[in-house]
């Protein structure tokens, strides 16, 4: 239960949120928060004007994309928002999500789920007092930036945003964070899941030693190298760093091929190593990694990471499990997990419905954030639990 002194100050407007269905599931689990506490929430002022509408049995807004039989579709709003502060929720990566066109289903992409956010925007036309978007994996995040004649989608994505009326754009552990240089007057959160990679890593691993002597965390390639450093800083241990030699000659699949992955820093012989990046995409990075360092005798690997995309299957992460090759993988629910994935020993889920809701509860209020984007001090006592007990309790707040 979050400290009610927290959120002293009065709501900025009655809270609605509007879960696009790529991220139903996880729009529910934070609803379900946001409804707990503010039954519970004593508050001497909750019954004057200010906070009309502040306790209800849901806060989620009835919404659609209906689409007609050409593919083309509409964004509709079946309740009113004027006045609301609105929270719109988006998960741009859920391929799950399908439509139909000229009689046959068509999978939803990243731009079909970015033109329903634009879509249900526009049918809010500026009644709402506030709006922020919650897009966990930032579209187009991975077109950040121009290295010849190329489009910067991102950056226009993000200007786009700003035109239709949008107050806070909320992401989770972004490509390239500077991307917010193309919107420098608006307000731009880039959270990052450390605190719950850490409490998840603790839970389900009782035989960790979180010292230099037995753990190292490692970046795969020197793009994620400012992660592996905070991951390692938080936890007390050294870091290490892969670096990608690519073919610089050749495209494919949109991206010059890694010829070979080089290491740099201390032995990992007998040590726990944790990897550490944005994404699990197809997962060669991730696995070719994981192989150099059972080849230099590392004891066990895990790999974390913000968005498991397992775009080419789990296959491959059912291989290297028998293998030997990774331990654990650890991903977020930011984004649509394959329902087999919870069947998978070697997978973990770190949940962030919680976290997302302490974050909507404390910008409805009005309220500082610092204290949740800082986790340093509940990582510590985490931490120092842990040694005690070789376990983690559930009493703690996210």
């Amino acid at each position: 239960m979050p400290d009610d002194s927290k959120l002293e100050t009065i709501p900025v407007g009655s809270l609605g949120i509007v879960a696009h269905k790529s991220c139903t599931k996880l729009g529910e689990k934070v609803d379900h928060y946001l409804v707990k506490w503010r039954a519970n929430r004593k508050n001497e002022n909750k019954s004057t004007i200010v906070f009309h509408g502040y306790e209800k049995d849901t806060y989620l807004i009835d919404t659609a994309c209906p689409r007609f039989g050409s593919g083309e579709a509409k964004g509709v709003i079946n309740e009113s928002v004027r006045g609301k502060d609105i929270y719109v929720m988006v998960d741009v990566g859920n391929y799950s999500c399908t439509y139909q066109m000229a009689g046959q289903p068509q999978r939803m992409s990243p731009d079909d789920h970015y033109a329903d956010l634009k879509r249900i925007l526009s049918a809010m036309t500026d009644k709402p007092r506030k709006i922020t978007v919650i897009m966990p994996f930032l579209y187009e995040s991975r077109q950040h930036k121009r290295s010849s004649r190329e489009s910067l989608d991102c950056a226009v994505m993000l200007q786009e945003l700003k035109q239709y009326g949008v107050d806070n754009i909320i992401t989770f552990d972004a490509h390239d964070p500077r991307v917010v240089n193309a919107i420098p007057r608006s307000g731009f959160e880039n959270v990052k899941p450390t605190y719950q990679f850490i409490k998840t890593l603790l839970r389900t691993t009782p035989d960790l030693e979180i010292d230099n002597d037995h753990m190292m965390v490692i970046s795969p390639d020197e793009g994620a190298m400012h992660r592996a450093i905070y991951f390692a800083n938080l936890l007390g241990v050294d870091v290490g760093m892969f670096y990608k030699r690519r073919d610089y000659t050749k495209v494919v699949d949109g991206r010059n091929p890694i010829v070979a992955h080089e290491f740099l820093g201390d032995s990992v012989e007998g040590k726990d190593v944790v990897i550490i990046d944005d994404m699990i995409a197809s997962g060669e990075s991730m696995i070719d990694v994981a192989r150099q360092l059972k080849e230099r005798k590392a004891r066990r690997v895990f790999a974390v990471a913000t968005f498991g995309l397992f775009t080419k299957g789990l296959e491959v992460f059912d291989k290297c499990y028998e293998e030997g090759l990774i331990d654990k993988v650890i991903t977020t629910n930011l984004t649509y997990q394959l329902p087999e994935l919870f069947e998978k020993k070697w997978y973990e889920s770190a949940d962030m419905s919680k976290y997302i809701a302490l974050i909507i509860d404390h910008l409805n209020h009005d309220a500082s954030l610092s204290d949740l984007l800082d986790p340093s001090e509940r990582i510590n006592a985490r931490i120092a639990e842990y040694k005690t007990r070789h376990t983690i309790s559930d009493n703690y707040e996210y």
